[in-house]
């Protein structure tokens, strides 16, 4: 079973190459699809499809940046120009000139920025590539163990906010009846003091046939404010996400799917609330719920 792992975390992975010593940052933090940043010196510009390959195969989601750096050292292989190079690009900015007399002629910068104008002896490009990818290796593991770290917490707050769901939904289901009932008497009382000496003198309706008539609509009411159902279905919500963090990998997108079913069925227990108690109920429910929904945002 693979843990539940989060989209932020960083690595970084060093070792000693022909060019200087090689330095590999990854940075990552959530977003819907994988968005991969690369930035590289140019002499290792060769190697940027196979790293690419490495982290989309590695990496699933999260806005990743990864940042490869190179330090010269003492005794490293300085760089030297490459004279067919220059060569070839000097030829090219003559019949540029010729072309367009006008455009200003290329700098000192232009011409070290042209490919394959640098060149660092004993800078072999299978070398290098073999040890960039073992680098990117070493890094990706790193940042697996990171985005573990960070899922294993999150997954705990979770579950102790599914905790507090349950709680709340518990002391509800205690505490319904005896509120249904006061509403039932309140309500059955309001409407007798309120409607029966009108209806007893419009119509000929005895007292019995005017309290059963209260009665039924008080019925219909009670019946209407019942949210047993959907304290129901929100245990139920609950325990899937109990049961997706327990088998672990990308659970992202399940969560926020069940997040919109949890915050569905807190909206309707506002909707239906005739009581102060469940109002505040709702109200609970649904900031614990956009907690939950915030940190799930960060799961892969």
């Amino acid at each position: 079973m693979k843990a539940v792992a989060s989209m932020t975390g960083f690595a970084s992975a060093a070792c000693p190459t022909a060019l200087g010593r090689l330095t590999l940052e990854l940075r990552s933090v959530n977003s819907r699809f994988l968005d991969l940043s690369l930035k590289m010196p140019d002499d290792l510009r060769g190697t940027e499809g196979a790293v690419r390959e490495a982290i989309a195969a590695h990496l699933a989601r999260g806005k990743v940046e990864c940042r490869v750096s190179v330090a010269r050292g003492a005794g490293e292989a300085k760089p030297l120009l490459n004279p067919d190079a220059l060569a070839q690009l000097a030829d090219l900015a003559r019949q540029v000139v010729r072309s367009l007399p006008a455009v200003a002629p290329i700098s000192t910068a232009d011409v070290l920025n042209w490919p394959g104008v640098v060149e660092t002896p004993g800078a072999e490009p299978d070398a290098l590539r073999t040890q960039v990818l073992a680098t990117l290796s070493e890094a990706l593991s790193a940042l697996d163990q990171s985005r573990r770290r960070e899922g294993a917490a999150l997954s705990t707050a979770l579950l102790a906010q599914c905790r507090q769901v349950e709680q709340i939904a518990a002391q509800l289901t205690t505490r319904i009846p005896d509120l249904v009932s006061a509403v039932e008497r309140k309500l059955y009382e309001r409407l007798e003091k309120a409607l029966g000496p009108a209806l007893s003198t419009a119509a000929s309706l005895s007292r019995e046939e005017i309290s059963e008539r209260i009665r039924q609509e008080v019925t219909l009411y009670a019946l209407k404010m019942d949210v047993d159902e959907e304290i129901k279905r929100l245990c139920t919500h609950v325990a899937e996400v109990r049961r997706v963090l327990a088998n672990g990998g990308a659970v992202g997108r399940r969560l926020d799917f069940l997040m919109q079913e949890l915050n569905r069925e807190a909206n309707t227990l506002g909707s239906k609330a005739a009581a102060i108690e469940m109002t505040h109920a709702s109200v609970e429910l649904k900031i614990l719920i956009e907690q939950m929904r915030e940190q799930i945002q960060n799961l892969e």
